[in-house]
């Protein structure tokens, strides 16, 4: 099979095309898979790493505001569209894959010039701009959550496949989930809170818990956080000026980054995080309760919807980034924290929102579109 993925700027759309990427290489090893981004974003770091080649245009998203700099933008992007075009011919795949955002614009369109077969993704539960606008042209598209279909009522061919994720479900035993605690320097059997706002922190989430940690209300449970490298600095001289050791705080430990995720999340016992939509679906596959406090500024206010797949469900606790501050989150963590059966009904109705097998299910779908 031979493949374009048009992937680019963060990692929400570049890691679903490399999860993809990764299942048609394994499944056919002949696979020639090319990646189309810019030079950038996040791609340029994440694509090369996972070991396969990447293609650049000079694709921008578009605001929708009247400024110079926007119509140079979509100037740039309109002429990269014959760029895309080149590639396409060059490299004659049999699909194009698109996992949303600006560079889908460009890409898909010269793929529909050229004939070529058009599979999205969208991780969302609320619809980006590229999907809505190539709805009825793409031939499959493929999403992260029914409410998703949802709202492409319109739309061609539109299937429910889940995201593909890198933190998955692991049946730890006790002794394991005491060990990675101790492991951290927490206490192996204290209620554990895993605090994280993606890989640069998140600033509103970071001043609550300085708050909370200063206040010493805390006292019921013990948090593992990862505050983000640079918001990690700001909060060492923060807490130096209230004369405390970012090293040594009870039931706190304060990190820059958590680079054995997968085992700190399933060891925990709660999660409070940003609800971007590869987020609440490791969320779901864990079966974690968690509280999300959705990034304010996100392209359409998408990860509130996002939030509200888990929040509906029973599973989850949302709190406006508006309405954050450390007395209401430390009353919504408490309030989880002391009714063990509202804990394990939220774990469990995350666990039913999770859709398993999901590389398997896209790598299907593209296969039968092909056949």
């Amino acid at each position: 099979m031979r493949v374009i993925i048009a992937a680019a700027g963060t990692g929400g759309h570049i890691n679903p095309g490399i999860a993809i990427a990764n299942k048609i290489m394994e499944k056919e090893p002949d696979s020639k898979v090319v990646f189309i981004g810019t030079d950038r974003g996040l791609e340029n770091d994440l694509v090369p790493r996972a070991g396969y080649e990447l293609k650049r245009i000079d694709a921008y998203g578009i605001q929708r505001k009247l400024t110079i700099q926007n119509f140079k933008n979509l100037y740039a992007t309109y002429k990269s569209i014959n760029v895309a075009k080149k590639i396409l011919e060059e490299e004659k795949p049999d699909v194009v894959i698109g996992t949303g955002g600006y560079i889908c614009v460009p890409v898909v369109i010269a793929a529909k010039k050229l004939n070529i077969p058009v599979v999205l993704h969208e991780s969302n539960a609320f619809p980006g701009i590229a999907v809505k606008l190539f709805k009825k042209k793409a031939d499959k598209i493929l999403v992260g959550f029914k409410e998703a279909k949802d709202r492409l009522k319109d739309a061609n061919n539109v299937i429910v496949t889940g995201n593909p994720i890198k933190i998955k479900r692991i049946e730890l035993t006790e002794n394991e989930k005491r060990k990675i605690k101790t492991d951290l320097g927490l206490n192996k059997e204290m209620f554990t809170v895993l605090a994280f706002g993606g890989s640069q922190g998140a600033r509103s989430i970071n001043r609550s818990l300085i708050e909370i940690i200063v206040n010493k209300k805390n006292k019921d449970y013990q948090i593992i956080w990862a505050a983000g490298p640079e918001q990690y600095k700001k909060i060492q001289e923060k807490l130096e000026e209230l004369n405390m050791d970012i090293n040594n705080i009870e039931n706190v430990k304060i990190v820059p980054y958590i680079y054995n995720m997968e085992e700190v999340m399933n060891a925990s016992d709660l999660v409070i995080c940003r609800s971007g939509a590869m987020t609440i679906t490791e969320i779901a596959c864990t079966g974690k309760p968690a509280i999300f406090i959705p990034y304010p500024y996100a392209t359409e206010n998408h990860q509130e919807y996002n939030a509200k797949v888990l929040e509906s469900a029973g599973a989850a606790k949302i709190i406006l980034d508006k309405d954050l501050n450390s007395e209401i989150l430390s009353r919504t963590i408490l309030r989880i924290v002391q009714n063990k059966e509202e804990l394990k009904n939220m774990s469990e109705m995350a666990l039913k929102k999770y859709i398993p097998d999901v590389e398997e299910k896209i790598y299907d779908e593209i296969q039968g579109l092909l056949k």
